[in-house]
C-alpha cells in the first residue's frame, strides 16, 4: 500500500478518476435514522469466531501466495499466477462465478531471472542490492569501475565527456545511520485509541495548507539533476547505482519503479512510467542497502578505484497488456440484487514476497468469504470479494472497476453535425451514476499489515457509528491463544492510501478497518523484508473473524447503510 499519512492520502484522492467527486460527512438525515437498526446475531457470530479461530486456513493462503508464488509486480507473469490461483482457491471453497475481470491495457510484465552484486577492488564484498523494477538488464555479466559524477553546473559536466562508456556511476544520497532506541513494533494505546474514538468529523477540519510551490533554486536544481541523467544516456553509461530511498540494518525500502528520463516540468499524468511499452530506453538500475552506498560513496572519496561485479538478467512480457482483478461471490437470496463487497490488493513490490503488503489483507479477505461457505451462512445480500491489482502504481485496478460497474457516467455530447450543445457546466450539476451504484452497501478493506483489527474508521460517515459499534461489541475480548484482544473503536478519522478511497471517491461506502501498526512502517512496508515470517498469526486470524463478522452483518441488515452526502461537483 502507500503509505496512510494525510499527504499520502491526498495525493492518492488526487490521481483518482477526473470524474471523482468530492464528500463530506454529514449526521444521519430523519430517513436513515428511521431505517430498522441491525439485530445482533450472537449464534452466527459466535460460529465465525469457533471457525475462524480453531480450524483456520489463513496461514496456508498466505505461505503459498507468498512462498510458493512470491512478488507479484502489476503485469507480471507471477501475478496472472495469483489471479489464477486465488480464482481457483476461491472456487474450490464453493464460492460462485469466480473469475479474472481486465482492465487496462497496464503494460509490460516484468521477471527478475538472475542478480548478484558485489565489490571486487580495492577490497572484495557482497552487496546488499536489489534492481529496479522495470529495469532492463545486462547483456552479460559486468565487471566495471565505479564512479561519481561531481558536477553543479553544466560546464563542470563536461568535463566528464567521453569518460563514462561503460563505467558504473554511483547515483544517490548518503543517508545518516544512527542507532534507534524506540521498540520497532508496536500497538495502538489505550491513549491513542481514545484519541481516534474522539476525533472530530473531518469536514469540521481546516483545510490543510497547500504545499509551497518549489523555490527557483529548487527548479533549477532539479532540471540540472534531469540534465545529469540524460548525459548519462548519451555517454553510455553501463550501470545507475542508486541508494536506498530508507532503511537501515541492511533493509533496503522503497526499491521501487525504475527511474525514466524525462523533462521536470512534465506534468504528472503525462510522465511516461518504465511498465509502458513506448517508455524510452532505460540504463539498467540498481539500489544498495543506505550502510553499503555509504561505504562506497566514502571509498570513492579518498581516492580509491573502485570496480564492481554485476550480473543482471530480466524478462519482459509483452505477451498481454492488460491486468486482472480477481472476483467471486456468495449469491444473496431475497436482495440478491444487492451487494456487499470485500477486497484487498494482490500485487506487491518485488524486493520481497509482499507478505505484509499486502498478501495478509489477501488472506485475511479470502478467510473471511471462506468462514461464511464452511459454516453455510447464507447472506441475503450478495456477498462479492475482489482481490485488485495495481493498486502500487496508484489504485490502478480498482478505479478500473468502480469506473465500469459504478460511474460516474460521462456527460453525453450531442452528435456531430446536430445544432445542440450540452448544458454548460454549473456548480448545481450533479454527477450521473451506473445502476450498480444504488445497490452497493458497502465495501470493506484491509491493507495496514499484519497488525490486529482494533476498530473501523468511518471516513467521515457519522451515520456508520451506531452499526460499526453493534457490530464491534462481539470482539470488546477476543482471545486468541495466549493473546487477548480488543476491538472497539469506531473513529471518524478519514484514513488514506489503499484501494477503498476508489469506493469513497464516488461516494460509496469505502470502509478500511484499522489496525496495529506492529513493524509496518519502521520495516516490512515495500522493504526487502516483507516476508512471510513477519506475519503474525493471532492477529491474522482475528482480524479474520471480525471482516466476517461485518461482512455478515452488512449483507443481512433490514436497511442499507447511511453514505455521505456528496458535494454538488462540476462536470
Amino acid at each position: 500500500m502507500t503509505r496512510r499519512h494525510a499527504a499520502a492520502a491526498l495525493l492518492l484522492f488526487a490521481l483518482l478518476s477526473p470524474h471523482a467527486v468530492a464528500v463530506r460527512a454529514q449526521q444521519p438525515t430523519p430517513a436513515q435514522q428511521a431505517q430498522p437498526q441491525p439485530t445482533p446475531t450472537p449464534d452466527a457470530v459466535e460460529r465465525i469466531k469457533d471457525e475462524g479461530l480453531n480450524r483456520s486456513q489463513l496461514m496456508q493462503t498466505l505461505e503459498y501466495l507468498t512462498d510458493g508464488i512470491g512478488p507479484r509486480l502489476t503485469g507480471s507473469p507471477a501475478l496472472r499466477r495469483a489471479n489464477a490461483w486465488t480464482r481457483d482457491r476461491l472456487t474450490s471453497w464453493g464460492l460462485s462465478n469466480a473469475h479474472l475481470e481486465p482492465w487496462g491495457p497496464f503494460g509490460r510484465g516484468w521477471t527478475l531471472k538472475r542478480f548478484s552484486a558485489e565489490a571486487v577492488e580495492p577490497v572484495a564484498f557482497p552487496l546488499l542490492a536489489y534492481p529496479r523494477a522495470w529495469s532492463p538488464g545486462l547483456e552479460a555479466p559486468l565487471t566495471a569501475e565505479l564512479v561519481v559524477v561531481d558536477a553543479k553546473n553544466e560546464e563542470e559536466l563536461q568535463k566528464y565527456k567521453g569518460q563514462l562508456r561503460g563505467k558504473f556511476v554511483l547515483i544517490g544520497t548518503e543517508r545518516q545511520l544512527r542507532p534507534r532506541f524506540e521498540p520497532t513494533a508496536t500497538r495502538l494505546t489505550d491513549k491513542e485509541l481514545l484519541g481516534l474514538a474522539d476525533a472530530p468529523d473531518p469536514s469540521l477540519l481546516p483545510p490543510r495548507p497547500r504545499r509551497a510551490p518549489p523555490t527557483p533554486e529548487q527548479l533549477a536544481e532539479q532540471r540540472f539533476n534531469d540534465r545529469k541523467t540524460q548525459f548519462y544516456y548519451e555517454e553510455g553509461v553501463a550501470l545507475l547505482v542508486a541508494s536506498s530511498p530508507a532503511g537501515d540494518g541492511g533493509m533496503l525500502q522503497f526499491v521501487q519503479s525504475a527511474s525514466v528520463p524525462q523533462p521536470s516540468d512534465t506534468p504528472f499524468e503525462q510522465r511516461k512510467q518504465p511498465w509502458q511499452k513506448d517508455a524510452p530506453r532505460l540504463i539498467p538500475q540498481i539500489a544498495l542497502s543506505n550502510d553499503h552506498y555509504n561505504r562506497l560513496a566514502r571509498m570513492l572519496r579518498q581516492g580509491e578505484k573502485v570496480k564492481l561485479s554485476v550480473n543482471l538478467q530480466v524478462e519482459f512480457d509483452d505477451s498481454d497488456p492488460m491486468s486482472y482483478n480477481t472476483v467471486a461471490e456468495i449469491p444473496g437470496t431475497d436482495l440478491k440484487d444487492e451487494v456487499v463487497m470485500l477486497g484487498a490488493h494482490l500485487d506487491s513490490w518485488h524486493t520481497a514476497t509482499g507478505a505484509t503488503d499486502n498478501g495478509a489483507g489477501v488472506s485475511i479477505m479470502m478467510e473471511a468469504v471462506r468462514i461464511l461457505k464452511a459454516l453455510n451462512l447464507q447472506p441475503r445480500r450478495t456477498v462479492r470479494i475482489a482481490l485488485w491489482s495495481g493498486e502500487e502504481q496508484g489504485l490502478l485496478g480498482s478505479r478500473a472497476y468502480v469506473n465500469e460497474h459504478f460511474g460516474p457516467v460521462p456527460t453525453p455530447t450531442p452528435a456531430a453535425g446536430t445544432a445542440a450543445q450540452p448544458a454548460p457546466p454549473t456548480s448545481n450539476t450533479a454527477p450521473r451514476y451506473k445502476p450498480e451504484h444504488a445497490r452497493l452497501n458497502v465495501y470493506f478493506n484491509v491493507d495496514s499489515g499484519t497488525g490486529a483489527i482494533r476498530g473501523v474508521h468511518m471516513q467521515g460517515n457519522e451515520g456508520l457509528r451506531p452499526f460499526f459499534r453493534r457490530w464491534l461489541m462481539p470482539f470488546a475480548q477476543l482471545k486468541v491463544g495466549d493473546t487477548t484482544y480488543t476491538a472497539t473503536t469506531v473513529t471518524a478519522a478519514n484514513t488514506g492510501g489503499s484501494d477503498f478511497l476508489s469506493f469513497d471517491a464516488v461516494g460509496l461506502n469505502g470502509i478500511d478497518f484499522l489496525q496495529d501498526e506492529m513493524e509496518y512502517g519502521p520495516r516490512t512496508w515495500h522493504s526487502n523484508q516483507d516476508n512471510y515470517d513477519r506475519a503474525v498469526p493471532e492477529d491474522l486470524k482475528e482480524a479474520a473473524v471480525i471482516v466476517a463478522a461485518f461482512v455478515y452483518q452488512a449483507a443481512t441488515m433490514d436497511g442499507m447503510l447511511p453514505r455521505k452526502q456528496q458535494k454538488e461537483s462540476r462536470q
